[in-house]
């Protein structure tokens, strides 16, 4: 027979396509293995390092092929007082390599690569590289070859076979590269299976045949579950960008800050990344929480409410205003006629103690700045922008009717951002009353106290309170007298809320109590 009578003869074309997909199949962990392998270089280099690697390894597989009759005696055994043969050692040798390259990928993707973590990634040689796809392509090709030989008996359809099944190897290599690096989850179940490959061989070594369909069918099965494990985080990642980005960002610039530990809605704890003590103080994550919660906060949680607001009656005596304006330490005020509603204008403190010293005691209107009234929707953002521009730094807010429901400044807008600064008529609206204890008063902003309770649940888009006494009479349901207690149970302990004080039919005062579980089982 001529060297291409083969081609006439159907049986050996099906020969040769049995043994090309045979041969694909059969590298398909020594494809998972080489873009494991070539992520180790610079970017630039990967595309050759498989090229050059699978082209040597083809060259390689020509020389095996071309040695049939040397490949048919590894089968024997070497030496007559061992039962290895050369195959064996082979297996053996490669065995252990494959163990040895998995087992350290495997530590370096389970314990992290401290060079990548500081962002700077220390490469590979590219040549070392190159060696180690030729030396397991040529383990991995062993059972390949001798698969071949016992297949056809054309030594061409081997050889042709060989090179068109590493020319699809060496299109799929950069597709699969691709996929499994970016997915860390499937570069580590390809490890896995490339320590069953490497368990296998070394067994196989040793006379222990591993049935292969239980390998592919334990591959298989995992390789299920791993596309559903996909396709569940592909979900959750499109629900996930349905939610505002403003809302992503500030999650994720808080979990990078080690914010506080997030909690899912069955009390399952999730770490945040850990962060050395001394990087981010708490103060340092409250503003920067401030800052970001900034926009989505109403002026109702950072104004001065109604009835806390010091403002001027003219109807008042001048004797009475003096004393008044001598003893708010505040430099403007509102100035009414009879009520917050009848507000004339703001005037400097200064200016109205000369006015009421000087000519015939009164006050002089046309002194007096324009009042600024902003409706309660207006946004914090525009309010800063309002400010900005106004000489007037104190604006009135009103609701739909137009009554006043209270005042907001700048100071107001920068307390939401780094906490309190009280007036000298004013405390703190948070003490801390021992460990775990607080005395909060009633009108004290969620956001604020949520930030030194260091908890997340407090506020509720849904509800239209802002204040602690808000929070509370929305869960009692009604006003509730002095000494009356509420828990909420979180993930970390109950939160206990008690009622110290209440004045003219709201909460002023609530003592709140961190109960952890040891707390607890001491109560009971």
């Amino acid at each position: 027979m001529y060297l291409l009578d083969w081609l006439q003869d159907p049986t050996a074309l099906v020969g040769l396509f049995t043994l090309v997909i045979l041969e694909v199949v059969l590298g398909i962990d020594n494809l998972v293995f080489i873009a494991i392998l070539v992520d180790k270089l610079p970017p630039g280099q990967r595309d050759n390092a498989r090229i050059i690697g699978l082209g040597f390894a083809l060259i390689v597989r020509m020389i095996f092929l071309s040695c049939m009759s040397w490949l048919l005696t590894l089968t024997n055994p070497l030496f007559h007082f061992s039962i290895f043969s050369g195959r064996d050692l082979i297996m053996l040798t490669g065995g252990i390599l494959l163990l040895f390259k998995s087992t350290v990928e495997l530590h370096d993707r389970i314990n992290g690569n401290v060079s990548e973590v500081i962002g700077a990634r220390v490469y590979a040689s590219f040549w070392v590289i190159v060696a180690q796809i030729v030396v397991l392509d040529a383990v991995f090709s062993l059972d390949s070859v001798i698969t071949a030989i016992s297949m056809v008996d054309h030594l061409a359809i081997m050889m042709i076979a060989a090179i068109i099944a590493t020319g699809i190897m060496i299109l799929a290599s950069k597709p699969l590269t691709i996929f499994v690096n970016t997915h860390p989850s499937v570069v580590v179940l390809c490890l896995g299976f490339l320590l069953i490959i490497g368990f296998s061989l070394i067994s196989e070594s040793f006379g222990y045949i591993v049935p292969k369909g239980y390998l592919y069918a334990a591959i298989g099965f995992s390789i299920s579950i791993e596309a559903l494990n996909n396709i569940y985080r592909r979900n959750l990642s499109k629900i996930d960008t349905r939610r505002p980005m403003r809302e992503r960002t500030a999650e994720a610039v808080l979990r990078m800050l080690g914010k506080r530990t997030v909690v899912n809605d069955d009390y399952e704890s999730i770490n945040t990344p850990s962060l050395n003590t001394n990087d981010f103080g708490i103060e340092e994550r409250n503003m920067v929480s401030g800052v970001l919660t900034l926009a989505e906060r109403s002026i109702l949680s950072i104004m001065t409410p109604r009835t806390d607001i010091s403002w001027v009656n003219i109807n008042e005596t001048s004797e009475t205003l003096r004393e008044q304006l001598m003893n708010e330490p505040h430099s403007f005020f509102p100035v009414c006629k009879g009520s917050l509603e009848e507000v004339v204008g703001i005037g400097r403190a200064k200016e109205m103690i000369i006015n009421l010293a000087t000519d015939d005691g009164r006050l002089k209107l046309d002194k007096l700045r324009e009042p600024v009234i902003i409706h309660e929707s207006t946004s914090i953002l525009k309010l800063m922008e309002m400010f900005k521009r106004s000489r007037v730094q104190i604006a009135l807010v009103a609701d739909e009717f137009g009554e006043i429901e209270g005042l907001v400044t700048p100071i107001d807008v920068l307390e939401a951002i780094a906490g309190e600064f009280p007036d000298e008529d004013e405390l703190p609206t948070i003490i801390e009353d021992g460990t775990d204890r607080w005395i909060i008063d009633g009108s004290a902003d969620l956001h604020h106290v949520e930030q030194v309770l260091e908890i997340d649940w407090l506020i509720n888009d849904s509800n239209d309170y802002s204040t602690m006494a808000g929070y509370l009479l929305a869960n009692f349901g009604a006003l509730p007298n002095i000494g009356d207690t509420w828990e909420y149970i979180a993930y970390n302990g109950t939160f206990k809320f008690e009622v110290l004080k209440c004045d003219n039919r709201r909460i002023s005062l609530v003592r709140v109590t961190k109960l952890f579980l040891d707390n607890l089982s001491c109560i009971e």
